[in-house]
């Protein structure tokens, strides 16, 4: 119902990093599933896993939607940072080597 029975986005293509941000502008008709899209996305971008996780739905499903958003001009999709920090691989090292002593 959520996809009016549609399995694959038809227009945007998103990756479960693509970041989706709100464009401000107003949905008439909007299902509930949208308007909580763009509630999420209104203040600052959200990725698409975050935002299937949110609505709990699955990503398939959540792609679908974000796609009919982002071809209706109700959100945008905003590039990742090209400068923002990866994670700290020393960090990531000590949490995995912690892990295999408890198995």
């Amino acid at each position: 119902m959520i996809t009016a029975g549609r399995a694959h986005p038809t227009g945007t293509a998103l990756d479960p990093v693509t970041l989706v941000v709100g464009t401000g502008r107003s949905l008439s008709g909007a299902t509930p599933e949208q308007r909580r899209v763009l509630e999420l996305c209104q203040h600052g971008a959200l990725s698409v896993a975050e935002v299937a996780g949110h609505l709990r739905l699955p990503l398939s499903v959540a792609k679908v939607l974000l796609s009919d958003l982002v071809e209706s001009g109700q959100l945008a999709i905003q590039a990742p940072r090209p400068d923002a920090q990866g994670p700290d691989v020393h960090l990531l090292q000590e949490v995995l080597d912690g892990l295999r002593t408890r198995l």
